[in-house]
């Protein structure tokens, strides 16, 4: 409790100095004259301009507070690291052991780590400054650190701490730790498939001789491609081919260092999107048909699709002795097409396509040898199929998944996914397939024929196949049955989904990665990690993800819909996440190329040495303190606030008033007998 004297004048400030100025001159002219009842009267000008400043008498109710010291625990991926952990936990326990000691103080710790995953580094000042955004910049008595030191936030003033206490660090880790790393320098988002993109990368050693030749194993896709020797701490640039579309995988991965720390940064990789410069189609249509115009306007509404088209309205026996200059129609460039530039095309397609004499049968061992060799064939049959001149009678039958019977059926039906039609990416979900019978119009016309390899997707009723896919060498065939299709491109009976159907099989036979029927993949969808697994399996074993710092997770995957089973698990952690599945393996990479909870990893002083200086603070290795931790004093005065085995906090002298009583001392019957006293007493002195 404090006592006080409080003033509020009765009358305006400047009048009230005014009349104090005037009573002070006569006053003095009373005292200087020596005329009787001077003092008194003197007196009885001073009591009146007391009244007039209206005094009283203060009373105060004070609580002391406390004063509050931050304890900040690092917990970021890089305390995992050796014995940092259990450093960390024996100095915290000490820690808190000798502040609890210390009377009048109030102990906050702030836990500061990266676990949603959003930030780059460690960041624990702006942890320290959200753990105390709540407490006054007086009540705080300073902070502690309990981190590795490799802190990414560091304040470049003690003035932007926001308040003025010492900083002190106890440094988890150990000295001469030693650690490589490789860090990807430039890199490429996109590359036209089929060409080359250079990559930038270097290795790193830390506290080992420089100069040293490093061997790498670089990996596309999880095939090794090279194994450049490289000399640490210099950039080298390598050339990879980006070899199909969509994401190309390119890890590069370094043999550890003798006693490194850890092997978590001994590994990186970098995701190169496949762009195709032009797909190129072959659409060869055998003569003028209804489903014609469907196939030329669904690739010709795709910019990046690049179609030739041949339609042959004038075989051999249709000749008539007209001279070729007098002909408007365009021959047909078999040898070119079918044998010098067969190769450029990814995709060709035959339409009702039937034996006329145009192409040559060794044009069918090209095309076979172009398919094993990696391309495409797409054959749409209709009742060409079943004729004499059927492509099934071409060397092209080595490849085909089925040949005729030599029936067809002409009756309608709705064309129906198989079982394994319901789990492959070309057929899967299809638009209209959730219903009984399908939401799309019927066909009137399915070629009979006798499966032998490959896979149905689409059937008809008695067990007969409408589509059916196959893969021959290291390319891929396609058979559709019907010629019937387009009647969803005309809306008949409300069409169909032909548009979703051609280009999904369009696109799996120029290899897509998303259409593959095998697939693991591994993307981040919001704070998760979304391992996908696409199978034309029953079941599918669990899948181990490992995380940028090594931990294994293993998951079990549900399935979401037939052929694709799913898991999530939170992504917390910064850099290069992998997961497995069988013999599938799939990569991503959260947040930058190159974390810098990676970048550095030993431990170090240097980094918060400047901060801890600029507040008065001191800097301490905990594998030098033999298990325990400086002292805790509390210093009222001075600018060293710690010393060899003892660390400082400020005092805090911080109250708050929880109560207050004002007494007025010339208020009221006291206040004007007071002056009424000193008025009458200097009458008294006047009458004597």
């Amino acid at each position: 409790m404090s006592y006080g004297l409080a003033f509020s004048p009765l009358v305006p400030l400047t009048l009230l100095i005014g009349l104090a100025v005037v009573a002070a001159l006569l006053a003095g002219l009373l005292l200087f004259s020596r005329t009787r009842g001077s003092v008194l009267r003197a007196l009885a000008l001073a009591v009146g301009l007391i009244a007039l400043a209206n005094p009283s008498l203060t009373r105060e109710e004070r609580e002391p507070l406390t004063s509050v010291v931050a304890v900040v625990v690092d917990e970021s991926a890089s305390q995992s690291f050796g014995d940092r952990t259990a450093q960390t936990e024996a100095a915290r326990a000490a820690l808190k052991e000798r502040l609890d000691r210390v009377p009048g103080l109030e102990v906050r710790t702030i836990v500061a780590d990266a676990g949603d995953g959003d930030q780059d580094g460690t960041r624990l000042f702006s942890a320290l400054s959200a753990g105390l955004a709540d407490v006054p910049p007086e009540r705080v008595a300073g902070a502690v650190l309990i981190t590795d030191g490799r802190v990414h936030d560091v304040p470049d003033t003690a003035a932007q701490l926001g308040f003025t206490a010492p900083v002190h660090a106890l440094i988890s880790g150990r000295p001469g730790e030693r650690d490589r790393r490789i860090a990807l320098e430039k890199t490429p988002r996109f590359g036209i498939v089929g060409q080359n993109q250079s990559i930038t990368f270097r290795v790193t050693d830390e506290g080992a001789p420089a100069g040293a030749r490093v061997g790498v194993t670089v990996r596309r896709d999880g095939e090794v491609i090279a194994r450049p020797i490289v000399t640490a701490g210099q950039s080298t640039s390598i050339d990879v081919a980006v070899t199909h579309a969509g994401a190309n995988i390119v890890e590069f991965e370094v043999p550890p260092l003798d006693g490194e720390l850890t092997l978590v940064n001994n590994r990186t990789a970098v995701s190169i999107d496949g762009v195709r410069d032009k797909l190129k189609v072959l659409l060869v249509s055998g003569e003028p048909n209804a489903g014609e115009r469907t196939w030329r306007n669904l690739l010709k509404s795709d910019a990046n699709v690049d179609l030739v088209h041949f339609t042959i309205l004038r075989p051999p026996e249709k000749q008539d002795g007209t001279p070729i200059n007098e002909l408007s129609l365009i021959a047909f460039p078999t040898r070119e097409l079918f044998q010098t530039k067969i190769k450029d095309f990814d995709l060709i397609i035959f339409d009702r396509y039937a034996q006329q004499g145009v192409l040559p049968q060794v044009y069918f061992d090209n095309i076979v040898r172009y398919v094993r060799a990696g391309g495409a064939v797409l054959v749409a049959a209709g009742t060409d199929f079943i004729d004499t001149g059927s492509l099934a009678n071409t060397p092209l039958d080595e490849i085909l998944p089925s040949v005729p019977s030599g029936e067809q059926t002409l009756a309608p039906y709705h064309a129906r996914l198989t079982d394994p039609g319901k789990r492959h990416p070309v057929t899967r979900a299809l638009p209209g397939s959730e219903s009984d019978p399908p939401h799309w119009s019927r066909f009137f016309r399915v070629i009979d024929t006798k499966a032998r390899s490959g896979t149905s997707l689409l059937g008809a009723p008695g067990d007969k196949s409408v589509l059916q896919i196959d893969r021959v060498g290291e390319g891929r065939v396609a058979l559709l049955l019907s010629d019937h299709i387009w009647l969803w491109a005309r809306g008949y009976e409300g069409g169909g989904p032909h548009i979703d159907l051609l280009r999904r099989l369009s696109h799996w036979l120029m290899k897509e990665p998303d259409l593959e029927e095998e697939r693991l993949r591994l993307t981040v969808q919001g704070r998760d990690l979304v391992v996908e697994r696409q199978t034309m399996g029953d079941t599918v074993p669990a899948a181990t993800v490992t995380t940028p710092s090594g931990a294994v997770r293993t998951l079990t995957l549900a399935q979401a819909e037939p052929g694709l089973w799913r898991a999530t698990t939170p992504a917390d952690e910064l850099g290069l996440w992998r997961a497995a599945n069988g013999r599938f393996t799939a990569l991503a990479n959260i947040g930058p190329l190159n974390p810098k909870e990676f970048a550095e990893v030993t431990s170090t002083r240097d980094v918060v040495a400047p901060i801890a200086a600029a507040t008065g603070g001191g800097v301490w290795r905990l594998a030098d303190l033999s298990g325990t931790v400086p002292r805790v004093v509390r210093v009222s005065s001075g600018e060293r606030l710690a010393g060899e085995d003892w660390m400082g906090l400020r005092t805090r002298d911080v109250s708050v008033v929880r109560g207050i009583g004002l007494f007025p001392l010339f208020a009221g019957l006291s206040g004007l007998l007071l002056l009424l006293g000193a008025l009458a007493a200097t009458w008294v002195r006047e009458g004597r």
